[in-house]
Parts: structure tokens; sequence; C-alpha cells
């Protein structure tokens, strides 16, 4: 299971390196692509299909959501190769939409790791902190 917070710098080259620990676990070729709340999701090509699957279901390409999901998921993939120090080029498009800068985020989440930039994490962190009791109550009762 990938679990964890780590933070790292961005280099001029617009490279980050994934932390060791979530290496070891996905691998050295991932996919990124644009996620919820405004962040890149990175996941082991094992996993991706499974993630597509659990994102948009049985449905088919007939409803605009699925077609829109599709879209804003599959579209925005990019197969990327870690080099021999973990690092990658974080995809123009997957910067600028999670308005990545010098620092950066990474939460493993399970199966997937979320890369945030650090500004935007620390406050949705705050956020969800200040809900957090409102949210297990809500997801438990």
């Amino acid at each position: 299971m990938i679990i964890g917070n780590y933070s790292a710098s961005v280099s001029s080259g617009v490279r980050v390196a994934v932390p060791r620990i979530f290496r070891q676990k996905m691998g050295m070729k991932l996919v990124a692509a644009k996620w919820y709340e405004g962040c890149v999701v990175l996941i082991s090509e094992d996993s991706w299909g499974e993630l597509v699957k659990r994102v948009l279901g049985s449905q088919t390409s007939l409803t605009q959501a699925v077609r829109d999901t599709d879209r804003f998921l599959l579209g925005s993939a990019h197969e990327v190769q870690l080099d021999s120090q973990g690092r990658f080029v974080v995809p123009e498009s997957l910067r600028e939409f999670a308005k990545i800068s010098d620092e950066v985020v990474f939460l493993g989440l399970g199966d997937r790791v979320e890369l945030w930039d650090k500004k935007a994490w620390d406050a949705r962190e705050a956020q969800i902190a200040a809900s957090a009791a409102e949210l297990v109550e809500r997801n438990n009762g």
C-alpha cells in the first residue's frame, strides 16, 4: 500500500523526484494525469487500468458525463519514465493545471499518488482539517 506525505523541490528543468518509497512500490514507469481538486495523479502502469475502471465504472460513452470524464482523465494522461534518480519532467499541461511552482507535495493514497503544488496542498489540507470530524460523521453515519 502506498501511504505517506513527502515534500520535494521542482528543479529548474521542471523535474521532480518521486520519493524512493513510492518508486519501490510503483516502479519506474508511471502514468501522470489530471486529477480532482486541481492536482495530478501518479499511478503505476499496472494499476492505471483498474483506476480508470473504478472512475468510469461500467458506463458507456453514450452520456456526456462519461465522455467528459474520459476527456479529463484519459485525454490528459502521459506515460512517464523515471530516470535513475527517480525524477521526471512534469508535462507542461499538468504543471499548468495543478499550478505547480517550485515546491510540491506527494501524497500516497493506497494505489496512487497525488502530486500537489505545496501552497495549494497547504490550503486544501487546512480546509480538510477544519471539517475532518464532519467528514467522518458523514461517511460513517
